[in-house]
């Protein structure tokens, strides 16, 4: 069995601003672990999780990245980008394996979103 992602972070200058761009576009919930001023872990159903490893473009060499799973990327970007964000890569759709975009959050993460079902 492959050692599985049990933990992620998306870490800046500013944690408690992290917190409010996220719960504001995605509507996620956070608990801070007392003793942890500015360290807000995620709270709910447990999500699964796929990735890749690569090689990155000439524009990004390196990077992290999550990609969460949206209903609509235009309205999801326009949202992102009202809350403080900036889109990198606009909806990009790869015929019959996925439609995705990546921007980058208020402290300069990447973060990718991905359209449709994710079943």
């Amino acid at each position: 069995m492959a050692n599985p992602i049990v933990h992620w972070e998306l870490m800046g200058s500013d944690g408690d601003a992290l917190k409010e761009f996220y719960a504001k576009v995605f509507e996620w919930k956070f608990t801070t672990p007392e003793g942890f001023e500015s360290y807000h872990m995620t709270e709910g159903e447990e999500m699964r999780v796929n990735g890749a490893v690569g090689q990155g473009s000439e524009d990004m060499p390196s990077y992290q990245c999550i990609y969460v799973g949206v209903d609509d990327i235009n309205s999801k970007l326009e949202e992102i980008e009202t809350a403080g964000g900036k889109t990198i890569v606009p909806r990009t759709e790869i015929p019959d394996v996925v439609t995705f975009a990546m921007f980058q959050d208020p402290a300069g993460n990447y973060v990718g979103i991905v359209e449709g079902s994710q079943d």
